[in-house]
């Protein structure tokens, strides 16, 4: 299979942060969402896979051919990406008809007509100026600009960030339309991971630089559940061995515990009488980032889980 991206452990290296052996792919016809706390690595994995900065380690391969910073190959396959990043590309003082024109001379492929359907959907007046506009309605403008020249994998860098409810499923229904030829993909970070489950086939999660997991999202939010029980339950969980050293992911809270159930089905089997919901994603990413394991012992069911326990 010829990816639409492909991600081998890519590295960069600055003073206060590392990038290290960052994987991921991208499929035709699949959505990837990409996820992790602020500053966990995932701008600066896309700045590297667009040639924006050079990558110290790895290589990246675009629509099958590997790709560097400043190469021909990525100024020639530029024109079959769009890109939405968290900043915006356009100076303040141009207007949205200016955009539309600068999308005239840079791409071969420019539909004037798409670009000036989407402004009318997302209230784009052609004269406002960028500085007029709010960073919503900015995002809104990058994303018509990205999906006017007949781009073949989108890359998209919080471009729902600072959109409403009813605007951001607005945005999702246009990825959704982008997706129906089945021969594209969208790598997609974001925060808003309730944005990625309407919309995501896989989940690849990065912390402090690394990747930490990646999943089918139905792995995540069909499979998954989270178990909420109080300590002395996590106890017997434990005692039980349910979960393999290391593997058990908790969070203790003023009301009891979380437990994270990488299969719902068997926890509730194993344990009836402990309740278990679906995972969101957002569930799932907290309890693998900040849960910790511990065996706790028997013979004091009623005591706190040890804060000592090893971390992820």
């Amino acid at each position: 299979m010829t990816y639409l991206m492909e991600i081998n452990n890519l590295g960069k290296r600055y003073d206060d942060f590392e990038l290290s052996g960052v994987s991921l792919a991208v499929e035709p016809g699949c959505v990837v969402g990409f996820i992790g706390s602020n500053g966990a690595g995932k701008t600066t994995t896309i700045k590297a896979v667009l040639g924006i900065i050079a990558a110290d380690a790895g290589t990246v391969r675009l629509f099958g051919q590997p790709v560097t910073c400043g190469s021909a190959e990525m100024d020639a396959i530029k024109s079959r990406i769009g890109i939405v990043l968290d900043t915006c590309a356009f100076p303040d003082t141009c207007r949205v008809c200016d955009v539309g024109a600068i999308g005239r001379a840079a791409y071969r492929e420019w539909d004037a007509a798409q670009f000036a359907a989407l402004c009318d959907r997302f209230n784009l007046a052609p004269k406002k100026k960028v500085s007029e506009l709010s960073r919503g309605m900015v995002m809104k403008l990058t994303l018509a600009f990205a999906l006017s020249h007949n781009p073949e994998l989108l890359v998209l860098d919080e471009a729902t960030a600072g959109l409403d409810p009813i605007a951001r499923d607005e945005v999702l229904d246009l990825l959704r339309d982008f997706m129906a030829e089945g021969d594209r993909g969208i790598l997609m970070s974001t925060h808003i991971t309730s944005d990625l489950e309407k919309i995501a086939d896989e989940v690849v999660c990065v912390d402090a630089g690394s990747i930490v997991f990646s999943a089918p999202k139905d792995a995540i939010t069909d499979e998954a559940g989270v178990a909420r029980c109080r300590a002395a339950d996590v106890t017997a969980i434990l005692d039980a061995g349910f979960f393999a050293p290391g593997e058990a992911r908790i969070l203790r809270h003023d009301y009891g515990c979380d437990v994270l159930a990488p299969d719902r089905f068997a926890f509730a089997r194993a344990f009836p009488d402990i309740p278990v919901d679906k995972a969101t994603i957002e569930d799932y990413m907290t309890l693998t980032l900040k849960g910790y394991w511990s065996q706790v012992k028997s013979a004091t069911p009623k005591s706190e889980i040890n804060r000592q326990s090893r971390p992820i």
